[in-house]
């Protein structure tokens, strides 16, 4: 069972990420093979399928994303964030973002992170074009040229945006010198800089080297789930043709998130 205190020393680093049963985790597997220099070709679209049914809630893939994307030991910014949620509801407004222990009788919960939407409306607008939609589906940032003006983050209906006040604080030892970043050649830094929006990115320098996202790779229960959603015979495609309830948040706007749920 996870709580508050466990998830505190995870963060700050105090305890490892991933410390669990190997034979637990998914093998990380190459997904395609891409190149970390750019993006795969326009025939790949990357997504997600996130089994809810056999998620615990136990942030594994917070700590995670914390540590391979180099983001603040000290601020609130969390990529991926996981909520507590009653059942009959996938309303994510009413999640508990802040629960102390999981898993919890009764309740069921719901990860959530940037979409990378087909039709991303943070991208649709960012006054500078600042941030776009790749041919193979990872929606990125060129944090040069990102003036923090927090447009995307309202548009965003998920929430995935966040804004950097201060320059991240991550200890020497710990940067990831691939950290949150994608293979952009303006893109030099590890760590972001203060007054830039970041977000989710798939791991993309990971991924399109054939990788897992991190998240994916940590993930005890095997609840995450990755690959290119174009592919009929990958393992993302055949999830979402099989199982018996899929559904994907805030259908209604008509973002086409990528990331699909099933139970």
């Amino acid at each position: 069972m996870v709580n508050r205190r466990t998830f505190i020393k995870a963060v700050s680093g105090t305890v490892g990420v991933g410390v669990v049963s190997l034979s637990s985790l998914k093998l990380v597997e190459p997904v395609l093979g891409q190149s970390a220099e750019k993006p795969s070709s326009s025939s790949t679209n990357f997504g997600m399928v996130i089994d809810v049914g056999a998620c615990v809630g136990c942030r594994r893939c917070v700590y995670a994303c914390i540590k391979e994307n180099n983001i603040g030991r000290d601020s609130n910014i969390q990529w991926i964030r996981v909520f507590q949620m009653e059942p009959g509801t996938t309303d994510m407004d009413s999640g508990d973002l802040y629960y102390e222990e999981a898993p919890i009788k009764g309740k069921w919960y719901l990860p959530t992170q940037c979409m990378q939407c087909k039709n991303p409306p943070c991208v649709d607008v960012c006054p500078i074009k600042a941030t776009w939609k790749d041919p193979d589906g990872i929606v990125v940032i060129d944090y040069s040229k990102c003036i923090g003006c927090k447009y995307c983050m309202v548009a965003c209906p998920y929430w995935a945006r966040n804004f950097n006040w201060k320059k991240p604080e991550v200890p020497a030892e710990e940067v990831n010198p691939i950290g949150g970043t994608y293979g952009l050649p303006s893109v030099t830094s590890p760590v972001r800089p203060a007054g830039v929006v970041e977000k989710c990115t798939f791991c993309a320098l990971r991924t399109r080297r054939g990788l897992h996202p991190r998240c994916v790779e940590v993930c005890p229960v095997g609840a995450r789930h990755f690959g290119d959603l174009n592919d009929p015979n990958s393992e993302v495609s055949k999830l979402i043709k099989t199982k018996r309830q899929v559904f994907r948040l805030k259908e209604s706007l008509g973002t086409e998130p990528q990331i699909y749920y099933v139970y």
